[in-house]
């Protein structure tokens, strides 16, 4: 099963895809934001170009695990995304993976570039979701 992972923002989003397996996460895509018809046609696109059953999209807790408002807006355009594109959309925890994203680009010797780092936090999650669902097996 190949998943898109999503890193939400204001202005952009950050795309992650898994293998088939769905196994393993990688960066894919960064695209500015304008407005959500825009938005769900283009992952719409994206889901029919690499047969995506399923989207994960980064849920923005506070550090103390309560939702803000950020985390409410994320919400309803989850589930408006979810009926517009007729796909599963499962929310996970998105504390920290701009950190980690950061991480991994500066060991790679990368700066960590705004949109470089929305496309590889939204690898982050999607590989955390993953990892978490092996785990439960």
């Amino acid at each position: 099963m190949r998943y898109l992972g999503l890193d939400l923002g204001d202005r952009r989003i950050g795309v992650a895809i898994s293998d088939t397996s769905g196994m393993l996460a990688r960066p894919l895509t960064i695209f500015q934001r304008t407005s959500r018809k825009a938005d769900y046609a283009y992952l719409k696109d994206l889901v029919k170009q690499h047969h995506v059953k399923a989207i994960v999209v980064g849920l923005p807790f506070n550090m103390d695990g309560t939702e803000g408002k950020q985390a409410a807006w994320v919400r309803d355009y989850s589930a408006e995304m979810a009926a517009t594109l007729e796909i599963t959309v499962h929310l996970f925890d998105e504390r920290l993976s701009t950190e980690e994203a950061a991480g991994i680009l500066r060991v790679q010797g990368r700066r960590p570039k705004r949109g470089r780092l929305d496309a590889v936090a939204a690898a982050v999650i999607l590989q955390n979701y993953l990892d978490a669902q092996r785990r439960s097996i």
